[in-house]
């Protein structure tokens, strides 16, 4: 080999491994596909931060960054932020191909994976131009396999034929959902948040949406259908859950992540209105509520109250939880201690850890404590930034509690 090649090789060889660890900029469109073949569609936009790449997950209004992406020849590996998921890809002829792994604690799901670069559009290339516009609420029921119903409020804009909105349930929303309604009125919404995947359908049939699927997960298909209904609300989410008969107060004590014991009985709660967060790092719904509590906490510790996190995550391991929990405490900088509980999110593990309650019917539940450690209020669920109006009549109701508490003598 020539002398001149051979000093051009560093250069040329530098040039392929830049190449290789490279994503094109601007908007992808991603598709996980089902089991039964079903593709769960979602858009992403990469852009470029200090010469790394870095993904923005796109869902409705919401942005959720995402810049743990790593190379190694012609593969690509995206680990996600907050949930314990991640990408294993290969670029094939300038698209990604390959699994996204869901890591369950006893074990793992893989869906695969493929996505294409200058791709805005994110259910179909021509939906055409629909003849309905099914802006405002709807009562929405979906009914599981086993005949269970579970009634909900669906709350959607339409401009033309983009459709946002999302679907409110007792025990949470599904977050911002996003897609169209096509020239033959089908209704299509999808949503990917790195934890849960979510695709919508049904047939849009004047005041009635019949024949809907709810594709979820893997393997997942629930039936729905929906009516429109400007009154259609949900049961009051302070009703849900309750303390048992007998009972006005809780106490726990649990381990913080520099393992030091944390009860409701130490100083630090004394003579303070509390708030207990019952959440998981792999619940979206806890994190839409974090976000919240942050600013509130800001707003009120000075006032006089104090909030403690109570974890139940996917394992009992406490070393595998703080690792879960800290990813959580980093990325919304959370003020106030967490606790991990060392039971976990499954079955009825959070009762037992509580059994002064009732029961725990869905992540997050939040407790209201008085200043004299009595329970006053439970909420249960949380209707985050994603449903609108509903998000900001809950921090109207839950800000004026928390005066009429700090009130009280």
């Amino acid at each position: 080999m020539k002398l001149k090649t051979l000093l051009y090789l560093p250069l040329i060889l530098l040039c392929q491994t830049a190449f290789s660890q490279k994503l094109a900029t601007g908007i992808w469109r991603g598709a996980l596909k089902t089991q039964n073949g079903i593709d769960i569609p979602f858009n992403f936009e990469v852009t470029t931060h200090t010469r790394k790449p870095q993904i923005a997950i796109i869902n409705g209004t919401e942005r959720f960054k995402v810049d743990g992406i790593s190379f190694k020849k012609d593969s690509v590996f995206i680990q996600m932020p907050l949930f314990d998921s991640e990408f294993r890809l290969k670029k094939v002829a300038g698209n990604l191909q390959g699994k996204w792994i869901r890591h369950l604690g006893d074990h793992d799901v893989a869906m695969n994976f493929t996505a294409t670069p200058n791709t805005p559009w994110r259910m179909i290339k021509d939906p055409g131009k629909p003849a309905v516009n099914i802006t405002g609420r709807w009562s929405a029921t979906f009914v599981s396999s086993n005949g269970n119903k579970d009634i909900t409020v669906g709350e959607f804009k339409q401009t033309a034929n983009k459709l946002t909105g999302t679907i409110l349930t007792t025990t949470g929303d599904y977050r911002y959902l996003e897609g169209v309604v096509t020239a033959g009125n089908m209704l299509l919404l999808s949503a990917f948040d790195g934890n849960h995947n979510y695709l919508f359908t049904g047939k849009i049939n004047g005041k009635n949406i019949i024949d809907g699927k709810l594709y979820s997960g893997l393997t997942s298909v629930t039936n729905w259908t929906a009516h429109r209904d400007n009154n259609a609300k949900l049961p009051d989410a302070y009703s849900l859950t309750a303390l048992k008969p007998g009972y006005k107060k809780i106490s726990f004590s649990f381990l913080d992540m520099n393992h030091k014991k944390v009860s409701l009985t130490d100083v630090h709660f004394k003579n303070k209105v509390v708030i207990v967060q019952i959440l998981g790092s792999w619940c979206p719904n806890c994190m839409d509520e974090t976000a919240y509590l942050i600013n509130y906490y800001k707003k009120y510790h000075r006032k006089g109250v104090e909030i403690v996190g109570l974890a139940y995550e996917r394992t009992k391991d406490y070393n595998k939880s703080k690792t879960s929990l800290l990813q959580l405490r980093q990325r919304f900088n959370i003020p106030y201690p967490l606790l991990i509980t060392g039971y976990t999110a499954s079955g009825d593990d959070p009762a037992k850890s509580l059994p002064m309650l009732a029961k725990v019917l869905g992540f997050p539940t939040t407790i209201i404590i008085d200043k004299k450690g009595n329970v006053r209020k439970i909420h249960t669920g949380f209707s985050g930034p994603g449903t609108g109006k509903y998000y900001t009549e809950f921090k109207k109701e839950f800000e004026t509690l928390t005066d009429g508490l700090l009130a009280e003598q």
